[in-house]
């Protein structure tokens, strides 16, 4: 289902002046100049250039909302272009090209749908492939269906082979919207803060090629209106998704009864990823995908671990093709001469001193293994909503009965990566019930070794948990609630050179939302291209 989209490119499409004529039509937020240092644009056309024209009869089609880009299988050459309508639409399509050669190519959309089984009312997202891409390169495109005020936005392909990068990662992020209540008022979105706003604006002044969303998207599932919580997640994030790809995890908070098998039927419609999976239900809940010497595996954790945390509970829903899928990438990108990084981004965690939900022992039964075997750099995480990472960890510590990871290095300022792996959890995307002040302060924590087998009154297994002794742990945030991480990639000059990764963790502060610097830390390791 996730499978890269074909294109249906045509030689000789908008000239250059008309495109951007078009350009002028999708409002004065879509201008496309890339953002921040993306690159220098040309001028635009004169005012009055040629746009679309309604005719009567296609008048009144849905607007183009919740403009969103992702990966295609090879983010050097492809991009999807993704929007949602809230009816069937006639003729989806993107014009694409660059400021120099104009909208020369044109790619017809695919439409997936689904019904949402609360409300009964059927969603329509449209996602086009954009094929044979040049490698770093900025690209415009404008997205249009028949009768509809066309939308833009512009972005730029990832470098194929070494080169410096950037990007951004944050979990747990909800939405700063309003909604309707069951019984009528006005009400917030589950879990709605003015940072889930705010932290895009973050996002936009770091201008990276890429962001990884760690799961917990929005909290649709706690909604009464889950269709219009999704729809607000993408109006608020689409002022930086239309411009780079933002990469998801589903979370626990993804998995909505009734829709689809295993209750994440919307995140599957709403998003096109670089899937390999063959099986329908499982495509797009796993992928990976590599941008210069970085190679990023994406998990849906809730397959492997033991807490119960969505609306159903779908513990071991692959029969293990994700951990399948898992060692495969992992021993194929280490031992790849063209991968230096690798990088899991997923949701629940393996480490967390925190009060809150804690590490989770079948995630460190089923993953600890495979990262130390084959070398994983870096974990991205969310779930607790505060921002902590660990030491380089690899292996346990020798009798522990929550397999406590053992730290293989105590440095916390420059870390060779070669000795182990980096927790990070960035739970801190704009979501209230923040756990910051939750920290055990005594250098202990909690890990859930076991749920019980049905589930109590709250409707969830409860969760057993045992005490450890957090030898782990690096950096915690105790003062701010909200931030996201950047990672700037310095990929080294010669084969076998060493290359680094920058680490910043920003706070997004309150009550303006403008950005701070928490900490910077370095990441080392020797490239993978060395003279053996």
């Amino acid at each position: 289902m996730d499978s890269p989209l074909e294109s249906a490119e045509e030689p000789g499409g908008l000239s250059r002046r008309h495109a951007l004529g078009l350009l002028g039509t999708a409002g004065a937020g879509a201008v496309a100049v890339p953002l921040l240092g993306a690159g220098t644009a040309e001028a635009a056309a004169p005012i009055g250039a040629p746009a679309f024209s309604l005719t009567p009869d296609a008048a009144g089609a849905p607007p183009v909302q919740g403009l969103h880009l992702t990966f295609g299988a090879d983010p050097s050459s492809q991009m999807v272009v993704s929007w949602i309508t809230d009816g069937a639409v006639d003729k989806p399509q993107v014009h694409y090209g660059t400021l120099r050669d104009g909208f020369g190519s044109n790619a017809a959309a695919q439409t997936r749908s689904y019904v949402d089984g609360k409300s009964g009312r059927t969603v329509y997202v449209h996602h086009a492939a954009l094929n044979r891409l040049k490698p770093s390169t900025d690209y415009v495109y404008l997205v249009s269906h028949r009768g509809t005020t066309p939308d833009s936005g512009n972005f730029r392909t990832a470098p194929r082979g070494r080169a410096p990068l950037t990007f951004t990662s944050f979990g747990d992020q909800a939405t700063p919207e309003v909604t309707w209540t069951a019984a009528g008022p006005v009400g917030l979105d589950a879990n709605s803060t003015p940072a889930s706003k705010d932290i895009v604006a973050g996002v936009e002044q770091v201008a990276p090629l890429f962001h990884l969303l760690n799961g917990d998207l929005c909290y649709a599932n706690l909604d009464v209106d889950r269709v219009r919580t999704w729809n607000n997640f993408f109006t608020n994030n689409t002022r930086s998704a239309r411009f780079r790809p933002w990469m998801p995890a589903a979370g626990n908070h993804e998995i909505e009864r009734a829709n689809g098998p295993i209750g994440l039927g919307a995140f599957q419609t709403y998003f096109s990823l670089p899937s390999t999976e063959t099986d329908a239900e499982l495509a797009g809940l796993y992928y990976a995908f590599t941008a210069g010497s970085v190679r990023v595996i994406v998990l849906q954790n809730d397959d492997n671990c033991l807490q119960d945390g969505g609306d159903v509970y779908i513990s071991g829903y692959s029969g293990g093709r994700q951990l399948s899928f898992l060692e495969k990438e992992l021993k194929e990108a280490r031992a790849s001469r063209e991968i230096d990084w690798i990088v899991v981004a997923m949701h629940q965690v393996m480490i967390s001193s925190s009060d809150a939900n804690g590490a989770d022992l079948g995630l460190r039964q089923k993953y600890g293994p495979l990262f130390d075997r084959y070398g994983v750099d870096l974990v991205v995480c969310g779930h607790e909503h505060n921002y902590e990472r660990s030491l380089a960890v690899k292996g346990v510590v020798s009798g522990s009965e929550t397999l406590t990871p053992n730290p293989a290095s105590t440095a916390t300022d420059d870390i060779d990566s070669a000795l182990g792996t980096v927790h990070m959890i960035l739970g801190g995307g704009g979501v209230s019930g923040t756990t910051n002040q939750a920290f055990f302060k005594d250098g202990t924590a909690k890990v859930i070794t076991a749920v019980s087998a049905t589930a109590g009154s709250n409707g969830k297994r409860t969760s057993t948990y045992v005490k450890e002794q957090a030898v782990w742990t690096g950096v915690r945030d105790l003062d701010h609630p909200y931030g996201f991480a950047a990672f700037t990639v310095d990929p080294g000059r010669h084969p076998g050179d060493t290359t680094r990764l920058q680490v910043t963790y920003y706070n997004v502060n309150m009550p303006n939302g403008n950005l701070s610097v928490f900490e910077q830390f370095t990441m080392h390791r020797k490239r993978s291209d060395g003279y053996s």
